[in-house]
């Protein structure tokens, strides 16, 4: 007896997703008020926006993943540098590269 794979018949295929996943783009804009909101204007003044939009982006990937895992979710989160979006555009720049990365 020999096992063969055969490829289905193409109307086998109708309802079957072959997209990729999709994914969701969360561009924080507001990182130096939420931390000047925490910590106060004098130390936010003292501290760079990226160490800012770092410490919120951390914050916010770490609540996501508890909240989202807790409803069952799965998935991945990534913070990353060297994108943006604006309206309907995503734009890659140099430097591309993750910072942080998590799986739930």
């Amino acid at each position: 007896m020999s096992w063969e794979f055969k490829s289905p018949h193409p109307h086998y295929l109708v309802g079957v997703n072959l997209r990729q996943p999709a994914m969701i783009v969360l561009k924080i804009s507001n990182s130096s008020e939420v931390v000047a909101s925490k910590v106060g204007k004098f130390l936010e003044f003292l501290t760079p926006d990226n160490i800012d939009q770092s410490a919120v982006e951390d914050q916010v990937i770490k609540k996501l993943v508890e909240n989202l895992a807790a409803e069952g979710i799965k998935g991945e989160i990534a913070a990353v540098n060297g994108m943006d979006i604006e309206g309907k555009e995503l734009s890659l720049h140099e430097g591309l590269k993750v910072r942080k990365h998590a799986s739930f």
